[in-house]
Parts: C-alpha cells; structure tokens; sequence
C-alpha cells in the first residue's frame, strides 16, 4: 500500500530564496491529504503535477502565516477548477472564524468548506477511513498549534506518520508519537541557538533526533529551517548523533514511509 510524504515547502516565517513555507502531501493508498498549506502550496502542487481536485481534508497546524496563508489561494484556484465536492479542513478553531469571512471579501465558493475544529490537550482520534486514522494532539508552541499521526493499519504492514510542526520539547509528546515509524519533526535551529529555540517555542535538529530515538522511530524528516542557516548540515549532523537515520527535507522530496 502506498504510504509516502512528498514536502512542498521547508522554509520558516523569513522568505527564502529557492524554497516555500510549510505545506506537505501525505498519499495513503491513492488518497491525498495535505498538511499545513503556506505561501506557494497550490504553485509546488502544480509543479509535481498534483491535481488539486484529488485534496479532500487539509490539516493546519497553528495560525501562523507561514502555515496557512497559502490556503485561501489555494480554495479559490479550486472554485475556478470547478470543484463541487466539498473540502474538509482541520485546524484551531479561529480558522473558522476566518473561512466563515472569506465569502465577503473574495466572493463565494461552488462548493462546501467543512471547517472540523481541533481542541484537544491529548492525542484524540479525529478522522477514519478503511485501514486509517489519524488522530490530532497538541503542541508546545507560542499559540495554539496542533500535530497529526497518521495511522495505516494493515494487516501484514501497519505503518505511521507523525507531523510535529512548530514546537519546543515536552514531556507528553513521546508518548503520544510512542511507536511513530516515520517522523516529522521541525527542526528551525542547530544548538548554537538553543537558547533561541527555547524563547520562540521551537526545537534544534538535537531536539527532534533525541525524540525519534526515543520514541522507537524508523525514520526521521527535519524541516521548518530558519533563513539564517545557508547550509543546513550542522542541523542534520545534531539529529544523527542521536537518530542515525534522519534526513533533510527539501522541496519536492518524497519519503516512503517504513
């Protein structure tokens, strides 16, 4: 069964050259999820030749521009497609507040937006299909954000995937991801700005390599790098002394999942 993750953007808040801002595609048995949606999201779909009709449910992490602001393009681009299906978005509850204003100024959509509200202090179930859950936790951050695993529960090859966008280190979080086989983990700095890390509620690639380890992990994706990193592998050489089998993302990439 297909399981993969292809990353569109990479890039945190700060714009950089030759990548995008946080948005990726999760394909689970043909069926397309995607997570996070910032600026240039429907552009990277484009340029992979990924239809945006096949998109159902979209997972938004937190209210930061750098996630979402590429999802009201996006909703419009699929109304001029002639979409009629409705869409499913998942998301803190203010973005609903911010989907019910979108009509007013933009002009109404042919088709539905199903707005499903995240609130949870635990992981919870939030969606299931045949052989799939995915279920929806929270995350340290400076605002209400949110995490997703994503579970494939086959018989002969039960697999997951779990999305840690913005985020310092907690307690709570390995157990949650206990038993992930692939992670995603933001990783903004390397240790030289730990303390930074720590004042913007965000995690070092030592962070995120000390949780897959911890948490039995298969595999490992940094992403969410900060623009003052030109060359980002003091941050993967971190994550591998303490998670072997980490790699970087870039735009474009997919990654089996194990």
């Amino acid at each position: 069964m297909n399981f993969s993750l292809t990353t569109l953007g990479t890039a945190s808040a700060r714009p950089i050259a030759g990548k995008y801002p946080s948005a990726h595609l999760l394909s689970v048995g043909g069926r397309l999820f995607l997570i996070d949606c910032g600026e240039g999201a429907q552009m990277q779909l484009v340029n992979l030749k990924v239809s945006l009709l096949k998109i159902d449910n979209i997972f938004i992490s937190h209210l930061h521009g750098d996630h979402m602001f590429g999802l009201f393009g996006l909703l419009y681009s699929m109304d001029m497609l002639n979409r009629l299906a409705p869409i499913h978005v998942y998301g803190p509850s203010n973005l609903g507040n911010i989907l019910n204003e979108l009509p007013s100024h933009f002009g109404q959509l042919r088709f539905e937006v199903v707005f499903h509200p995240i609130k949870c202090k635990e992981s919870v179930k939030i969606l299931e299909f045949k052989q799939l859950e995915i279920y929806s936790f929270p995350l340290n951050h400076r605002v209400e954000t949110y995490g997703y695993i994503f579970k494939g529960l086959w018989r002969n090859n039960p697999r997951s995937f779990a999305y840690c966008s913005d985020t310092a280190p907690f307690s709570k979080l390995s157990k949650w991801l206990d038993g992930t086989t692939m992670l995603y983990h933001e990783a903004t700095y390397a240790s030289d700005n730990k303390l930074l890390a720590k004042k913007t509620f965000h995690s070092t690639g030592a962070d995120a390599g000390r949780l897959a380890a911890k948490i039995g992990a298969k595999s490992l994706v940094l992403g969410h790098f900060s623009s003052r990193y030109k060359e980002l592998k003091v941050i993967l050489n971190e994550a591998k002394e303490f998670f072997p089998n980490t790699h970087l993302a870039n735009e474009g990439m997919k990654f089996d999942i194990p």
